[in-house]
């Protein structure tokens, strides 16, 4: 049976690929020692090289969990609480305006927890539209050579978007809200973003190809970094990519993912209290998806999403996702590795599951 699956996850993925002309390359891990089952592909190519299955690449939007997961050991150190506001960590010129809703500033109401589901009624720089002007992924095509800091983003951000609701109110995916939740690390730590991640992360997990954009992982890859693409373009040496921080831009491999996937899954970073209030305290993504603390939670919708599919972790718009199945004990790791494949990559990875189901004894 183990065969069979393997044979058929493997000619779905690579079908996929090759028949999708806007994918360039692709990775994929599917691990179950349920089912005996380790598969790690890679197919497409990054310039002349063709793509492998140990090769980097940046994980988008999968990054909030890393981010999530970091806020969360520092409240089990009692070193801030998801209650806080962000004003006792953020400085005023940061917060100037942030979140000016019909009239009403309503910055100073603004929580971790807020930020951590998408409830802070904060627009998205990535996704939301400018009311004059291009799109900050636009900008990221048209002008390559830009470099942008965090504040840069969010300076843009207050000056071309409009908040949607006031605090707690609404869920609306926001970017701009783990940009806050990266700098309010950096204030609590009192050092870059990339170094805690990398202590309190990357070197005890020993994902040793793993960073933050800017940075450096602990080895250094024997492959590049894997292309990634906005409208069919390849972006991976724009330094206007540096708009990506901590919703975005962390770079890893999907055996390092593993490492953290299982980890989280067993409870060997952070309690298993802490997970249980980070999936409960949500906000609806999709129907059918809940998102909580950094995490999405796809749960049972009667018709539309059987119960058969309940997995949690996280998915970005490049196609990138990292989901554990308890179901089958299964985690599935991947990425398309172009912008806008978001709900592609976890419909992909629903696909995963049903073949998984269908092609092994339970």
């Amino acid at each position: 049976m183990e065969s069979r699956v393997n044979t058929v996850i493997e000619e779905y993925f690579r079908k996929k690929v090759q028949n999708d002309p806007k994918i360039h390359n692709a990775n994929l891990l599917v691990y179950s020692e349920k089912h005996n089952l380790h598969l790690h592909l890679a197919e497409g190519s990054t310039g002349e090289i063709s793509a492998h299955a140990q090769q980097p690449y940046y994980i988008a939007s999968v990054s909030k969990l890393f981010t999530s997961v970091l806020i969360a050991m520092l409240v089990e150190k009692s070193m801030c609480s998801f209650d806080d506001y962000i004003s006792t960590y953020l400085d005023n010129d940061l917060l100037h305006k942030l979140h000016v809703y019909k009239g009403v500033d309503f910055t100073s109401e603004i929580k971790i927890k807020h930020l951590l589901n998408h409830t802070s009624g904060l627009y998205d720089f990535m996704e939301d539209k400018p009311k004059k002007g291009i799109t900050i992924v636009d900008s990221i095509v048209n002008e390559p050579s830009r470099s942008w800091t965090p504040r840069d983003v969010l300076n843009w951000a207050k000056q071309h978007l409009e908040p949607l609701s006031p605090p707690e109110k609404k869920f609306h995916y926001s970017d701009t809200g783990y940009h806050l939740l990266g700098l309010t690390i950096e204030s609590i730590m009192n050092k870059p973003l990339d170094e805690v991640f990398h202590e309190y992360i990357f070197e005890p997990l020993e994902m040793k190809h793993s960073f933050l954009h800017g940075s450096e992982s602990i080895e250094k890859s024997d492959h590049p970094v894997a292309d990634l693409y906005i409208q069919n373009i390849n972006i991976i040496d724009y330094q206007s990519l540096s708009v990506v921080y901590a919703g975005g831009g962390i770079v890893s491999t999907n055996e390092d993912l593993l490492k953290f996937m299982k980890a989280l899954v067993n409870y060997k970073i952070i309690r298993k209290e802490t997970l249980l209030k980070m999936k409960a305290d949500y906000g609806r993504f999709f129907l059918g998806i809940d998102y909580g603390y950094g995490l999405m939670n796809i749960k049972t919708i009667p018709i539309l999403m059987p119960a058969k599919f309940n997995a949690w972790g996280n998915a970005g718009s490049t196609g990138s996702f990292m989901f554990y199945h308890p179901g089958s004990d299964a985690y599935l790791i991947g990425s398309f590795n172009h912008f806008g494949y978001g709900q592609k990559g976890i419909r992909f990875m629903l696909q995963l599951i049903n073949k998984i189901q269908k092609n092994t004894n339970d």
